[in-house]
């Protein structure tokens, strides 16, 4: 699959949270049942994806929505450490990267984002 840079669980651990934390406390404060999670690969058919996002976009909620398990935002891990050389480039991704499945979480495709730069 190629060489993947060297950085511990915890240290990208580390960056994932800390790109959340630099989400806007407005946004962070309308995630509605979400949770964020950190996984080693992709599904296997899509080996280069580096987030995820799982789950029902808050604009298609209708009055139906109600008791669902939370919705589910991914961000694997060895995919952005085999794109990125640097440390640096490490936290230029996780951040992006945790941006653009946040937006998809509050109904914004990937065309916009693309527009917005996250994509």
């Amino acid at each position: 699959m190629g060489r993947v840079m060297a950085m511990s669980e915890e240290r990208f651990e580390e960056l994932v949270a800390a790109a959340f934390a630099a989400i806007p406390e407005e946004l962070v404060a309308l995630l509605d049942n979400v949770a964020l999670f950190i996984e080693d690969e992709p599904p296997l058919d899509e080996p280069e994806l580096l987030g995820l996002y799982e789950g029902v976009p808050q604009t298609e909620r209708g009055f139906s929505y109600a008791g669902n398990l939370p919705d589910r935002i991914l961000i694997f891990r060895n995919p952005i450490l085999r794109i990125c050389e640097t440390v640096e480039d490490v936290v230029d991704e996780v951040e992006i990267t945790v941006a653009h499945e946040i937006a998809h979480h509050f109904g914004i495709d990937d065309a916009r984002l693309h527009q917005l730069g996250y994509a």
